[in-house]
């Protein structure tokens, strides 16, 4: 496809061409609605690229091939949607404590269970953070718009490679259906993993010497290493010492805490002097900025807070409303979870309310414009 001309999307085949973009040439996984778009555009444009596509019997199995495939050396990556994303969780697990890079889309649908699989849902939020067992470090972001769902890929998989760790890029059912026309861009960074200096024999694979994203070797190149799912030492050997243990875990936790500036990304609109502000995500926020625009013109000092990452949450953006603004709105697809974290972190400084839906249908904008006008 051609970058350089306008043309007419959908969310989906923008999370495919972004991966493409980024590098990805690997991808496994299972049909799944609302997300299958993603798999067939790869089907078609992999194998021209010179990369390769299989899928896979099962969820589990899907996860534990783009691990597979990333330690052999590619970028990888697979699509879901809520019950698939379940089923992948104990591998994600592994991926964390393998530091092993690659990137899982969930574009989310209502649940729990099978629950309404055509139909919206942002319910996925807290289970991308807290999903897989023990304490991990994790990337999420959060597109809201068919251009964003290309960008915010090719950023997902350079998170990944930057940070050795799995990145979940979340969407839904809205936006990953959504037709925009789009011109997209033909000149985004495109990050690569760092590979080890030292020779095959040096070589440690959790070797923190250089920082705290250690260097990654490919599988077949030379470099002999362990990889397994229990705490290990720097050679990837199973060790027991609770001390060790603790001091890799606090690491891999840090190499992302230090790093919030350069992980986290949101959007401020018209929020300069907002007195109220609607914090959402994904669709919700295409609802939101409508509604912002329309308390505007009846003179309510309204703005959006739009995450484009919401783990890490964005703590420090949050609390820099302390003093500016006297409420927040949360509006999000599920019955509250952001809206614990914002209150967490608003710390009483202002009010915090949601605005919360779960019957398949998104928040419209007039029902944050009533939220808006209400005090």
């Amino acid at each position: 496809m051609s970058k350089n001309n306008k043309q007419l999307l959908q969310g989906n085949e923008a999370v495919a061409y972004g991966a493409l973009y980024a590098g990805c040439r690997f991808f496994a996984g299972y049909p799944i609605t609302p997300s299958t778009e993603i798999a067939e555009k790869l089907a078609a444009e992999l194998p021209k690229h010179g990369g390769r596509f299989i899928q896979m019997e099962d969820e589990i199995a899907s996860m534990a091939a783009i691990i597979g495939a990333s330690i052999a050396g590619a970028k990888s990556l697979t699509a879901t949607s809520g019950p698939g994303f379940s089923l992948k969780q104990e591998n994600l697990g592994f991926a964390c404590i393998t530091e092993t890079p690659c990137v899982i889309v969930n574009v989310q649908r209502g649940g729990p269970s099978t629950g309404l699989p055509t139909a919206a849902s942002q319910s996925d939020i807290m289970q991308t953070r807290w999903g897989t067992h023990g304490d991990h470090p994790i990337i999420v972001v959060t597109p809201s718009t068919v251009l964003e769902q290309f960008t915010e890929t090719v950023r997902a998989f350079n998170l990944a490679e930057k940070y050795r760790t799995p990145v979940v890029l979340l969407t839904d059912e809205i936006i990953g259906h959504t037709r925009e026309s789009v011109t997209l861009p033909t000149e985004l960074e495109v990050i690569d993993r760092t590979r080890p200096t030292v020779p095959p024999e040096q070589y440690k694979p959790f070797d923190t010497t250089q920082g705290d994203v250690p260097p990654m070797a490919d599988f077949g190149t030379g470099y002999r290493f362990h990889i397994t799912g229990l705490n290990h030492d720097i050679s990837g050997f199973p060790s027991n010492n609770g001390q060790m243990a603790e001091r890799e875990e606090i690491r891999m936790q840090r190499k992302l805490d230090n790093n919030y500036d350069d992980i986290v990304k949101v959007e401020e609109f018209m929020c300069d002097d907002a007195e109220v502000v609607v914090f959402a995500i994904g669709a919700t926020a295409r609802s939101a900025k409508d509604a912002v625009l329309a308390a505007r013109k009846k003179g309510i000092k309204a703005g959006l807070l739009k995450p484009l990452t919401i783990w890490p949450f964005p703590d420090k953006h949050i609390s820099n409303y302390k003093n500016k603004v006297k409420r927040m709105i949360v509006a999000e697809l599920n019955l509250g979870q952001m809206v614990h974290e914002v209150r967490r972190m608003a710390e009483g400084a202002f009010e915090v309310d949601g605005i919360f839906r779960v019957d398949g249908e998104p928040i419209t904008p007039s029902q944050i414009l009533t939220a808006l006008e209400e005090r």
